[in-house]
């Protein structure tokens, strides 16, 4: 659809609302036999009905013709929100995540939790599945998003989910050890100070860690590719 007729589809629009409101239009027939209804907190008057379809004219020619300034996407940092787990848990919480998510839209939905529950060995039912999305499901989109699916692993390692429920029954059919409380899980004001202490070097060492070891891998891959050719060379000599 061009922009010129949408612009005209969206004019006639306008202009009927605006002789709709007009002393003697039909929408006003009657007016002296029964009082109006009382207005609701938020109804628009005239002026305002106009600058909101005007609005909503330039919103849609903007869209129309790419100018609309992109949303801003909060940026989600796993590692930072959820300080309680290593990096080598979220890790493999995202791997997990990533192998259910069939649809590969960054969501699990009710049928792809439902085949990751019978893979677990717990199968549950329509209404159960239902429920465990509901659990955590913040933005009330029915689906799980990869950090409402953090959500699940922070509850279970907090104790906060019922021994019988199909979340606490996906936490410990995971395989995903998460029975180490850190920070925000600790019971002991005083052990979680000192575990609030070493967060940053533990951290700091699993970055190091990983940086060694595709370093390590890396080596090993020159290494067979020098090997690979020294033997090459030796058949081809």
């Amino acid at each position: 659809m061009s922009s010129e007729e949408l612009a005209r589809r969206l004019q006639r629009k306008l202009d009927a609302e605006q002789r709709d409101t007009k002393p003697g239009s039909p929408a006003q027939t009657g007016a002296d036999e029964e009082e109006p209804p009382p207005e609701r907190p938020g109804t628009a008057v005239n002026g305002d009905a106009t600058s909101e379809l005007t609005e909503k004219l330039n919103r849609r020619l903007d869209i129309h013709d790419g100018t609309t300034k992109p949303k801003q996407m909060k940026v989600f940092n796993p590692y930072t929100e959820f300080k309680e787990f290593s990096r080598k848990q979220i890790k493999d919480m995202e791997k997990m995540f990533k192998r259910f998510d069939s649809g590969k839209d960054g969501f699990i939905d009710l049928m792809e939790l439902k085949l990751m529950m019978e893979k677990l060995g717990a199968p549950q039912t329509h209404l159960g599945l239902k429920n465990m999305i509901k659990e955590v499901d913040e933005d009330y989109d029915g689906k799980l998003s990869y950090r409402e699916f953090l959500l699940i692993f922070r509850r279970a390692a907090a104790g906060e989910l019922q021994e019988e429920s199909g979340l606490m029954a996906l936490a410990r059919l995971s395989e995903i050890d998460v029975s180490t409380k850190g920070v925000l899980g600790a019971r002991d004001f005083f052990e979680a100070k000192v575990q609030a202490l070493s967060v940053r070097s533990k951290f700091e060492a699993e970055i190091r860690e990983e940086q060694e070891e595709k370093k390590r891998m890396e080596l090993e891959r020159k290494q067979r590719r020098a090997a690979f050719k020294e033997l090459q060379s030796t058949f081809c000599s």
